[in-house]
């Protein structure tokens, strides 16, 4: 097993496979969580803690981040990002889809909040939509891993919340973007001109290429790729 020590270890393997989950969400499938030292973890050191990995490579750029492996929070390199966008973010706009029925009322209205406003946090969306963690929250919280999934928004930095008197406090929180304000432009150049079921298919055969002992069904279904 691979064990990742330091920051640049970490993004030379990302970039290596293509892409990787947080943690262990698929037997044989590469993630960070398989791949590094528990005793790393919640130190705060940028150099050699994967919790701290995860937020650097967003404000850095360097890999994307978030619930963007069929749901699942993983990492995609900067030479597979436009493959994923290309299979999973839908060709109809959004007015056509909810038109349609395909998106539910609850990603409608936060998809709104992302057209007028970025760099929201889940307190921020949740403030904006007009619920609370206990009232509304769960659905809130399933229209965020939703629109990330499918390539609408993505997770952007991180912050921690403000106190009445201007001072931050507890765990730092992500903040989320649309993703056509945060990706580089040159990701989105590269894999030119080809169809979702391409892009799919490419996806499929580097994540079996990268795992153990995996089964490409299974492997589909975790990405959320339909397999016939």
């Amino acid at each position: 097993m691979v064990q990742l020590l330091k920051y640049d270890d970490f993004l030379n393997r990302v970039d290596s496979l293509g892409f990787m989950s947080l943690s262990s969400v698929l037997p044989g499938f590469p993630s960070l969580s398989d791949e590094t030292a528990e005793e790393n973890w919640h130190t705060g050191d940028p150099e050699t803690d994967p919790w701290v990995w995860k937020d650097r490579v967003v404000k850095e750029k360097r890999l994307a981040f978030g619930c963007i492996l069929g749901g699942h929070k993983g990492f995609v390199s900067a030479d597979m990002y436009s493959l994923f966008y290309t299979a999973f973010h839908p060709y109809e706009h959004m007015e056509e889809r909810r038109a349609s029925g395909e998106v539910s009322e609850t990603v409608w209205k936060l998809w709104q909040i992302f057209e007028e406003k970025t760099l929201l946090n889940t307190s921020d969306i949740r403030r904006e939509m007009g619920v609370t963690l206990k009232k509304g929250g769960s659905k809130v919280d399933k229209a965020i891993e939703e629109l990330q999934q499918y390539y609408y928004i993505t997770v952007a930095g991180n912050r921690k919340k403000v106190d009445k008197y201007g001072k931050p406090y507890g765990w730092a929180a992500n903040v989320y973007d649309k993703v056509e304000n945060w990706v580089p432009s040159e990701w989105m150049t590269l894999n030119a001109g080809l169809s979702p079921d391409e892009a799919k298919k490419i996806i499929l055969d580097k994540g079996m290429s990268i795992s153990k002992n995996i089964n490409r069904k299974e492997l589909a279904k975790m990405l959320g790729i339909p397999y016939n």
